[in-house]
C-alpha cells in the first residue's frame, strides 16, 4: 500500500540533488584546504586576475549552494550560480583543451563537468523534488490555508 504523502520517485530526487551538491561542497572546501592546487593557485594558472578574490569568492557559492541542493532549500535559486560557475569553468578550463588536442581530450576532461551541468539544469526545470526543505515548506504552508 503506497502512502499518499510520499511519491514512489521522491528518493530519486534526493540522489539527483546530492550529487551536485556533495561535489560543489566539496570542491569549495578543497579551495580553503589546498590553495596552492585548487584555489587561488589554480585560478591563477588559469589567467583570473585577482585569483585570491575569485577562487574564495567561488568558492563560498559552491559551498553555500552545495548545502542548499544537499537539504533542498531554494533549489532553483542555488542552481543559478552553480551553473555560472560550470560554464566559466567550461570557457576557461576545457575551451583551450579543446584548441590545443581537439574534441577527445576535451571530451574526456569534461565528462563530469557536463554530467553536473545536465543534473542542475535537471533541478532547475524540476526543482528540490521530495523529500527536500522546499517541499516540506510548500506542505505546511497547504496546511495553513485550510
Amino acid at each position: 500500500m503506497q502512502n499518499k504523502n510520499f511519491p514512489p520517485y521522491g528518493y530519486s530526487y534526493l540522489l539527483v540533488r546530492l550529487l551536485p551538491g556533495l561535489v560543489f561542497l566539496s570542491e569549495g572546501i578543497q579551495k580553503f584546504v589546498v590553495p596552492a592546487e585548487l584555489g587561488p593557485g589554480r585560478f591563477e594558472k588559469i589567467g583570473f586576475s585577482h585569483p585570491e578574490f575569485w577562487a574564495y569568492f567561488t568558492a563560498c557559492f559552491e559551498i553555500l549552494c552545495g548545502l542548499l541542493l544537499i537539504v533542498g532549500l531554494i533549489v532553483r535559486l542555488a542552481v543559478v550560480p552553480l551553473l555560472i560557475v560550470m560554464i566559466v569553468a567550461f570557457i576557461t578550463t576545457k575551451i583551450p583543451i579543446l584548441e590545443q588536442k581537439g574534441f577527445w581530450a576535451m571530451a574526456h576532461e569534461y565528462r563530469t563537468d557536463f554530467a553536473m551541468t545536465l543534473l542542475l539544469v535537471f533541478l532547475l526545470i524540476n526543482g528540490a523534488g521530495w523529500p527536500s526543505a522546499d517541499s516540506r515548506i510548500v506542505r505546511i504552508k497547504k496546511k495553513r490555508r485550510f
